[in-house]
């Protein structure tokens, strides 16, 4: 059976290109880019390039990209480095809707006496842009709000968020491990200080991110140790895994416009398709501003995980809304955060594609998904 595969924000593909290119660095340039001789030194220059090609896309310089395993670290390294190097400051704003990497951490630090605002949102996602002016103060040492949504595709308006910072002298972290490759980021432009991104989101592989810090920020090192990354992050740099980014950087950037076309189109396809062929459905987030692969779907009175497994035994992959697989049908935080109702949101479908994608493959799901949905309304212990 041929796999389906439209879980794109979970992990991506890793592009063929990109593969190839990793494959000299485990055969034949095995070396320690950190070592004096000749041949580290050979190893050395691919990882720069890799650094340059990251760069680029982000519309950054080189000596502003520091190499990560993740984006976890990378929004952990973020928090922790605007909070070490101001100590007199003692607040963090977010949203309610971050990537738990963000979430956490912010209650990490909520426990050693630090106080954390999270914004609200409306019912399409939407950060109320009073209330975040409102919880800047002079003690605000950090403000990290993501680019992009993880589970409904939101884009928020970081550009005015991160204007209204910098006028206050605070500093702004975005979370860009979703929007990464997928819309426009221009840092020559955009006034954010710090941003994370997650090589395996855009057919990198798993485990290298990157964490950009603005020229002239000061940044306090998260991982110590050899002075790698100009000594802001030590440990042996993955090389295989850099220059595997470097190159899905520059794929991404030569597809960004396929992205916010045929990409986009196909997701709506997907989306009116389902839509209108199934009752009782809604879309949750802004559709008007959001990522262009990314639809989330509620079916009322299912349950999540169900749709899940019988899309799975059609092989297509997509992604839930809500806690099922923890054994719990409370919907996810920024579901919750939404207010979306309880009905819906406890099916809530997510649907993330990539450039990989066909518009054969979102037929074949159109095609099957209202006789998945009227099967399980049938089974479903839900009722009005």
């Amino acid at each position: 059976m041929k796999t389906v595969y439209f879980d794109n924000n979970a992990t991506t593909q890793v592009a063929p290109e990109v593969t190839e290119a990793m494959l000299p660095f485990f055969r034949e340039l095995w070396g320690n880019p950190s070592s004096m001789h000749a041949f580290g030194g050979r190893v050395a220059r691919h990882v720069e390039e890799g650094r340059a090609q990251v760069a680029e896309l982000l519309g950054a310089s080189p000596d502003e990209i520091i190499f990560t395993s993740c984006g976890t670290e990378s929004d952990n390294a973020a928090i922790f480095s605007a909070l070490q190097t101001q100590p007199s400051k003692r607040h963090i704003v977010i949203s309610c809707v971050e990537h738990p990497a963000v979430l956490q951490s912010a209650a990490y630090w909520e426990r050693q006496g630090c106080r954390v605002t999270r914004l609200g949102v409306d019912a399409k996602g939407r950060i109320d842009m009073d209330e975040y002016e409102f919880a800047l103060s002079a003690d605000t040492a950090l403000v990290s709000v993501m680019f992009a949504n993880n589970e409904v595709g939101n884009v928020y308006p970081i550009r005015e968020m991160a204007e209204k910072a910098r006028e206050r002298g605070i500093l702004f972290h975005t979370d860009a491990v979703q929007a990464a490759g997928k819309v426009p980021i221009d840092l020559a432009t955009l006034p954010v200080d710090m941003l994370s991104l997650s090589g395996h989101k855009l057919h990198a592989p798993k485990g290298i991110g990157v964490l950009y810090v603005r020229r002239g920020v000061r940044f306090r090192p998260f991982i110590r140790g050899g002075h790698q990354e100009r000594g802001r992050r030590a440990g042996t740099e993955n090389v295989p895994y850099i220059a595997g980014l470097g190159v899905a950087c520059r794929l991404a950037r030569e597809s960004m416009q396929d992205e916010l076309t045929r990409v986009a189109a196909l997701r709506d396809r997907l989306e009116q398709g389902i839509v209108s062929r199934v009752p009782d459905c809604i879309v949750n987030g802004d559709t008007e501003h959001r990522l262009p692969g990314t639809t989330n779907i509620a079916f009322r009175n299912i349950e999540g995980e169900s749709v899940l497994l019988m899309l799975d035994r059609l092989g297509i992959c997509a992604s839930s809304g809500s806690a099922c697989t923890s054994g719990s049908l409370e919907p996810s935080h920024v579901l919750h955060a939404m207010g979306v109702p309880f009905k819906y949101a406890h099916s809530a479908t997510r649907f993330s594609l990539s450039r990989y994608n066909t518009q054969e493959e979102v037929d074949y799901t159109v095609e099957h998904i209202p006789a998945v949905i009227e099967t399980l309304r049938k089974l479903s212990p839900f009722k009005d």
